[in-house]
């Protein structure tokens, strides 16, 4: 009887310290967890205020990085609607017979004349139809007039695809005569066309077309 009691105090203790064990174990995960919970937990909160901070220091800066950037969402669709248009118009209808219009000539090899020139037409409308909705409400959140500023912008969009037609042929001419190869030549013609876009839209976009009251 002796015996059995001693083992039985003995093992107690031991029972006891497993139990201090598991329970110092628990409490210093616990303790080790606590801090990068913490850490994570208010870390993207502050990453967010200084972006606010930022943004609402400079506005205008911020005006012409999400201009530039949302402008992206139109040339998407141009080229969506391009892909879809040549489908329709050149490959399922047809449409390839020779073209031309004022400025518009689809009657050389590739260009898909009036198939060519519709899908180019649809592209361009739908294009800076979805620029001109995208611009307002999410770059410059204009409040002025919409009947006001679509006739404004129409003006310009117009503007904007003749020079994009006319001015890239000379232009490349003009690089060719300076010595450079037509690949090259036809690289700084779209840069200039892109850069001439950006610096004549953006301020009539900003203060004539959608103005903040």
């Amino acid at each position: 009887m002796r015996d059995t009691t001693g083992k039985g105090a003995k093992q107690a203790p031991s029972a006891g310290l497993a139990d201090d064990g598991s329970s110092s174990a628990a409490s210093e995960t616990q303790a080790s967890d606590a801090p990068r919970h913490d850490i994570s937990r208010h870390d993207t909160p502050k990453r967010s205020g200084a972006i606010r901070s930022w943004i609402d220091a400079h506005p205008n800066i911020w005006e012409f990085i999400l201009f530039n950037v949302l402008s992206n969402i139109s040339t998407i669709t141009r080229f969506v609607v391009a892909w879809v248009g040549t489908a329709v118009f050149v490959s399922a209808m047809g449409l390839t017979a020779p073209f031309s219009f004022l400025i518009f000539n689809y009657t050389s090899a590739g260009s898909h004349g009036l198939g060519g020139f519709l899908t180019f037409l649809l592209a361009e409308v739908l294009a800076q139809i979805v620029n001109f909705i995208v611009q307002m409400k999410w770059v410059f959140k204009s409040d002025s007039s919409f009947a006001d500023a679509a006739w404004k912008y129409a003006l310009l969009a117009v503007l904007i695809v003749v020079v994009n037609l006319v001015l890239p042929g000379y232009v490349t001419s003009l690089c060719i005569g300076w010595g450079m190869n037509s690949g090259v030549a036809a690289t700084v013609a779209s840069v200039v066309n892109t850069l001439l876009a950006v610096i004549v839209s953006y301020p009539l976009l900003k203060f004539w077309i959608m103005p903040k009251k």
